[in-house]
């Protein structure tokens, strides 16, 4: 095998990006970078935190927490206690940051579940392909009565129906 070097990450030059396409592109994928780290920061250090900054094009975008007006109180005088009203909507915002965090935790967990029921149906189905013959061998002596009881009962509903169809077809014929 041929020794394959590959870029992979490398330092990039900070200079102006020429192309106004990739300028665009980049200012999209760093502003995603800038947001996470910013919402890291907070959780981690529990920190209040202002980034306000102007596109490319032109727009405007900003990251406060909890709000705008504790980073502001904040920054021109920062032994300044914060009016209640304030302190109550700050400690709100990191609390509602706290829940969401959380929920994000579930989330990722269902999302790791998910996952690996799909990887359990995918061999599933894999199983199903090769014939019945070949995968019902590997069943226990519970999981073929299961599937016995299981064939039966399907039996049954289907005399049932055919019994209904039957009876619908004799009583509108007379």
């Amino acid at each position: 095998m041929v020794n394959k070097k590959s870029k992979g990450r490398r330092k990039i030059p900070m200079k102006k990006i020429e192309k106004q396409a990739d300028r665009y592109a980049t200012f999209s994928k760093r502003r995603a970078g800038l947001y996470k780290k910013a919402s890291e920061l907070v959780i981690e250090c529990d920190v209040d935190i202002g980034i306000m900054y102007f596109s490319p094009t032109g727009n405007p975008y900003s990251f406060f927490h909890p709000t705008p007006d504790v980073i502001v109180s904040r920054f021109q005088n920062p032994n300044m206690q914060l009016s209640p009203s304030t302190h109550l909507d700050a400690t709100h915002a990191r609390n509602r940051v706290n829940q969401l965090s959380t929920r994000l935790e579930e989330l990722d967990i269902i999302e790791e579940a998910a996952i690996a029921q799909k990887k359990f149906y995918d061999q599933m189905i894999e199983t199903r392909q090769r014939g019945w013959w070949e995968s019902i061998e590997q069943l226990s002596a519970d999981e073929v009565t299961e599937h016995e009881a299981w064939l039966k009962n399907i039996v049954f509903h289907l005399h049932n129906c055919l019994k209904q169809l039957e009876n619908g077809a004799s009583s509108s014929g007379m």
